[in-house]
């Protein structure tokens, strides 16, 4: 018996296939700073525009998006968790005053399944076009024996630039009586799916709840929402006076916000001050 590749459950000409069918939306985020992306060992980046910075630093971030990936393959939907995860990052160093300058994904699975990689890299494409972030690089692995059929996982590297004089938080400038405030979300965005996978455990993602009004799935994979652009408009372009901003992750306020404060401060929330979405609701 002959052992190759291929039977031992590795396509590479899947693999191939995958990265024909990303490359038009791949490279529709190449701006001129790219200098070489597709087919090359590392993405290039021409970082001379630094040089017009005064100080500049470079931010940098990576994540996953959890086991909202398993609702994803449930439904046979990808694209959306490209959004999220290129969010996700985002809004991560967004929060230290960053912008973006370029992403790079992994996806890993137990079998490549072309049509499927390609969707969810059409996604991560589709936000960093967006957000005027480079999809400079990433990597596709077939993994069997690691994952389960029909399951994958996607992460992601973020790198960003802010002035020295631009970040946050400002800890030295927080004081009693500032005020918090609070972004509405685009739901779960990409925390929770673990207990949220087990309320609606058995419910066909088709059905549409009232309290809902579009079909369960349609609310649960809602993409993460990304703040660079509301952010940018006030804190960049109109210098707002911004001390500090948290990324509501896994940990909640509980965890997060204290992230962003000196030990003398504390944050108080008033309960009930801002409208609760549906989804929340009818969760609880």
């Amino acid at each position: 018996m002959t052992t190759t590749y291929a039977s031992a459950g590795v396509n590479i000409d899947a693999g191939n296939r995958a990265v024909d069918l990303m490359r038009e939306a791949v490279q529709s985020t190449y701006g001129p700073e790219v200098l070489a992306g597709i087919g090359a060992f590392g993405g290039l980046y021409d970082a001379a525009a630094l040089k017009a910075m005064r100080d500049p630093v470079l931010v940098a971030s990576t994540d996953g998006v959890g086991t909202k990936v398993k609702l994803a393959a449930q439904a046979g939907r990808y694209e959306s968790i490209g959004h999220d995860i290129v969010h996700h990052c985002i809004d991560d160093i967004l929060v230290q005053g960053a912008r973006p300058l370029f992403f790079l994904d992994y996806i890993a699975s137990s079998r490549i399944e072309p049509a499927m990689i390609a969707a969810v890299v059409t996604g991560v494409a589709a936000a960093c076009r967006e957000a005027g972030c480079a999809l400079l690089g990433g990597e596709t692995a077939e993994m069997p024996g690691v994952y389960q059929p029909a399951e994958f996982d996607v992460a992601g590297t973020i790198v960003g630039i802010v002035e020295r004089s631009a970040l946050l938080p400002r800890v030295d400038q927080l004081r009693a009586g500032d005020v918090l405030i609070g972004l509405r979300s685009s739901g779960p965005h990409t925390n929770g799916y673990s207990l949220i996978r087990k309320i609606f455990e058995g419910v066909p993602l088709d059905t549409v709840f009232p309290e809902l009004g579009v079909p369960l799935v349609d609310a649960l994979l809602a993409p993460h929402r990304s703040y660079l652009h509301l952010l940018h408009a006030s804190r960049f372009t109109q210098h707002a006076s911004i001390k500090a901003l948290v990324h509501l992750t896994g940990g909640g306020f509980i965890e997060n916000i204290p992230r962003v404060l000196p030990d003398h401060l504390a944050a108080q929330i008033m309960l009930g001050s801002w409208p609760v979405p549906p989804l929340f609701q009818f969760m609880q």
